[in-house]
């Protein structure tokens, strides 16, 4: 079995505490410019901003969420989704400036099931990605689990329409 060693990680998890409070709300509250460096935030908008993710996966790692603590996208409401969009497609602009990747991952992992870390607040991840370079699950498990057929998935989602 291969070992993958990430010791900067251990910062996080052993400083990390059930009643922290958000990260996102917190860092999203503006105070000022010195702040916003230290923070790591890189744009502001009306409904959203941008920061760099300070555990990041890869270098220019960064996430863009809304000031509002909003658990689902519905939740977020249709202005703050819009410059989501908006402000991640600056930002994919600015790491094929930055870093040349070979592509960009963005997503979002909505939900304690669905991998979230900062559960309750969603947010946008936005990295560069090179050839090369290796897909965290794909290294650990070289598996994928899909627990229903395509057609079971299809069938659900066309009733739900």
């Amino acid at each position: 079995m291969d070992h993958l060693f990430s010791p900067w990680r251990y910062r996080y998890v052993s400083a990390a505490k059930q009643d922290d409070a958000c990260i996102f709300c917190v860092k999203g509250a503006w105070v000022s410019e010195e702040v916003d460096r230290a923070n790591f935030v890189l744009a502001r908008g009306a409904h959203c901003f941008a920061l760099l993710n300070i555990y990041p996966y890869t270098g220019g790692h960064l996430m863009v969420a809304p000031y509002t603590h909003s658990a689902t996208l519905t939740a977020a409401g249709t202005e703050a989704l819009e410059e989501i969009i908006g402000m991640t497609a600056k930002f994919e602009a600015a790491l094929q400036r930055a870093y040349r990747p070979g592509g960009i991952n963005i997503g979002m992992n909505v939900g304690e099931a669905a991998g979230a870390g900062v559960v309750g607040h969603i947010h946008m991840h936005v990295l560069p990605r090179w050839f090369g370079d290796v897909n965290f699950m794909t290294t650990v498990a070289e598996t994928r689990v899909v627990p229903e057929s395509l057609e079971d998935a299809y069938a659900k989602l066309k009733a739900a329409l």
